[in-house]
């Protein structure tokens, strides 16, 4: 069975035009839901409109209306809707160009695939497609979807194109609540240099593949236990573990991870600096420094 397409259209770049299909990228029906039943009869629970005066009613009767003041509706039926007709309706008009990196991720939205809607679009189709990838660009355009007009970005993908609706800025919330208190001072240069080597140790090629959801696979162990008539075994969470401070857990972290064996970091290679005694009557030397730089000299012997 062919996939269903979301929206459909016209591509369009000056007077260059194309009709277009747009799919979903992503699906949801693999995960694994709930249904609510009545406890006893354990019959599925049916969510029925219900209007404070007359009760129980039927969807049929139900209209879309908009709350211009509390409790205060203008209704909007389809015909209204219908009147709302702007471009993006229909056309997929690139406005601009941008660098594929230029797009800030914390707007990227939905993903959708975009692919030519019949032969006669398909050489249009693909010298756009083309045009973009040599360029290393994504347009930026706009089209309705859900009774709302959304921009996105269109770029080449394989052998079609990958749309992304774009989040609205009054949708995405400012950092200064929750990045304004958080101090700006650098951190002590070996617990930094110990840190970056910790990620050159753990680099590696993104796979997907490589991370699937242990929590639904567990569920769907627990369900299959239930449906023989088993019951579940409880799994023990992980140990969390007693950190005395930053610098001994990262140099226990470089001791147990395993080094890529491209090359070797540069914190792996230096020799270890001896700890600096106090001066007498002087302050202390600092604990978190003086406890790394033993553990340091521990694991070169």
């Amino acid at each position: 069975m062919a996939p269903r397409a979301s929206w459909k259209g016209y591509l369009k770049l000056s007077l260059v035009s194309c009709p277009v299909r747009l799919y979903p990228a992503t699906s949801a029906s693999e995960r694994i839901s709930f249904n609510q039943l009545h406890k006893k009869t354990h019959n599925r629970i049916n969510m029925k409109p219900v209007d404070p005066e007359l009760g129980l009613v039927e969807r049929t009767d139900l209209v879309k209306g908009y709350e211009y003041e509390d409790k205060q509706y203008i209704i909007i039926d389809d015909a209204d809707l219908d009147a709302v007709r702007i471009e993006s309706n229909h056309t997929m008009n690139i406005e601009a160009f941008v660098d594929e990196g230029e797009v800030d991720v914390i707007y990227q939205d939905a993903p959708y695939y975009l692919a030519p809607d019949g032969a006669m679009a398909e050489e249009t189709f693909a010298v756009l497609r083309e045009a973009m990838r040599k360029s290393g660009k994504l347009a930026i355009a706009r089209l309705v979807l859900s009774s709302r007009e959304r921009v996105v970005t269109i770029g080449a993908r394989e052998n079609g194109m990958f749309v992304c609706t774009l989040r609205n800025p009054n949708e995405v919330r400012g950092t200064a609540e929750y990045f304004g208190n958080i101090p700006a001072g650098k951190p002590d240069p070996e617990m930094l240099e110990l840190a970056e080597a910790l990620i050159k140790q753990k680099e590696t090629t993104f796979d997907p593949k490589n991370y699937e959801d242990r929590y639904e696979i567990a569920l769907m162990a627990m369900i299959r236990e239930k449906l023989k008539g088993h019951k579940p075994i409880i799994a023990a969470a992980p140990e969390r573990g007693n950190v005395i401070n930053l610098m001994d857990a990262l140099k226990a972290s470089l001791s147990q991870s395993k080094p890529p064996a491209k090359s070797k970091s540069k914190a792996d290679e230096a020799p270890a600096k001896p700890a600096k005694k106090a001066a007498a009557g002087g302050a202390p030397e600092n604990p978190l420094k003086a406890n790394l730089l033993k553990a340091v000299g521990k694991s070169k012997k």
